[in-house]
């Protein structure tokens, strides 16, 4: 196992701290630091943090190369893919990927993460705590949700933003949303109105949240920094945090998802670790993703979704492509020769992956690679 990079989430007391009178601490490079994106997807310099003012709301500007910015997420929505990411952007596509257009967004924040519950109704997170939802297959995104804080008057310590990074639903009624410090939301009315539980959860030290995924036969399952895991047999009603001494792995990590089997889960982090639980996350084994060439593989893993069929990828730093074609049982290994970072990935239904990060939108043709993981 490769050593982790160890991150911790600093106090609310240490970061207002160095926030000016008046003015917004900005949790951007921050967490975006905590993913690897800093100088990778977000080109941003490495920093603790910075002031900035309090965000207004706006609407996402119209542009032809949305599709070739910075993407972070993408969901399928029937025949229909809809990615989202900075300034705002959110796009479709009808042909898998090969062409887009730009969706009505009313923000220009930083959009992480979306989710589709059915082919209608979806939702998107990102910075400031925003929650958008789109009731029309992603064409046009009206705002729920925005962090109440940033309409109140502010007082010497600042403000702290708590983006989100992950959000879930389980019927077009009650979604989770998680994300920055530990912040847990819920709804149980569509998203009409949104409830803040983060108390609901053990997180003593407000580790962000990262990811989050339905497991086949379990339930939730949820990943954070510093290895931190969560899992709910109910489906999010309630929440147990994995004993310290049961975790695998004492890095951040990025992305979980089930697989074709039940109980199974997939989870991956910083430096090419990838840990798979067959029982819910009662045990671990760790997954030695090997390359043909430079021994265990050392770049860090990201984002990545899988399908019904039991196709699998997950993307990282440097051009990273990990896929899997039979669940998870064996995976390949490739680096794509632009070493353009990704945020992440999806089988698509005609056998070819769609990639999503740095430089936007791009297709990969489902070949057989060299580096292959039995």
């Amino acid at each position: 196992m490769r050593e982790p990079i160890e991150r911790h989430a600093p106090s609310f007391s240490q970061a207002t701290s160095l926030s000016g009178k008046g003015r917004k601490l900005s949790l951007t490079r921050q967490v975006l630091t905590a993913l690897g994106l800093t100088t990778a997807l977000a080109c941003m310099p490495l920093a603790f943090a910075q002031t900035v003012e309090a965000p207004s709301v706006e609407p996402a500007m119209e542009t032809d190369m949305a599709h070739q910015t910075l993407l972070l997420d993408v969901a399928e929505v029937g025949d229909r893919l809809v990615a989202v990411g900075a300034r705002g952007h959110i796009i479709y596509s009808d042909d898998l990927g090969q062409t887009w257009t730009q969706a009505s967004s009313p923000v220009r924040q930083v959009l992480t993460a979306v989710h589709f519950v059915d082919e209608t109704h979806g939702w998107a997170v990102g910075h400031d705590s925003l929650i958008l939802h789109s009731s029309d297959r992603g064409e046009s995104w009206e705002m729920q949700y925005r962090d109440p804080a940033l309409d109140q008057p502010v007082d010497e310590f600042g403000l702290l933003e708590k983006p989100l990074m992950d959000v879930w639903f389980r019927d077009t009624q009650t979604g989770f949303a998680m994300g920055g410090y530990g912040l847990f939301m819920r709804t149980d009315d569509g998203g009409e109105t949104w409830e803040d539980r983060t108390d609901d959860i053990d997180n003593e030290f407000g580790f962000h949240y990262s990811a989050i995924s339905e497991i086949k036969g379990g339930g939730l399952f949820m990943v954070a920094e510093m290895g931190t895991m969560f899992r709910s047999f109910d489906y999010g009603d309630t929440w147990e945090t994995l004993p310290e001494d049961e975790q695998p792995y004492q890095g951040s990590l990025f992305g979980v998802t089930g697989t074709d089997k039940f109980g199974e889960v997939l989870t991956w982090g910083l430096r090419g670790n990838m840990f798979r639980s067959t029982d819910f996350g009662d045990t671990w084994e760790q997954v030695e993703l090997m390359t043909a060439n430079n021994g265990p593989l050392e770049a860090t893993l990201l984002g990545g979704h899988k399908t019904d069929d039991g196709r699998l990828v997950v993307t990282g730093l440097g051009g990273t492509v990990v896929t899997s074609l039979d669940g998870g049982d064996s995976f390949q290994i490739m680096t794509r020769p632009d070493r353009a970072n990704l945020a992440t990935g999806r089988p698509l239904p005609d056998g070819s992956f769609l990639l999503l990060g740095q430089r936007g939108s791009v297709r990969m043709d489902s070949v057989v690679m060299p580096d292959v993981l039995q």
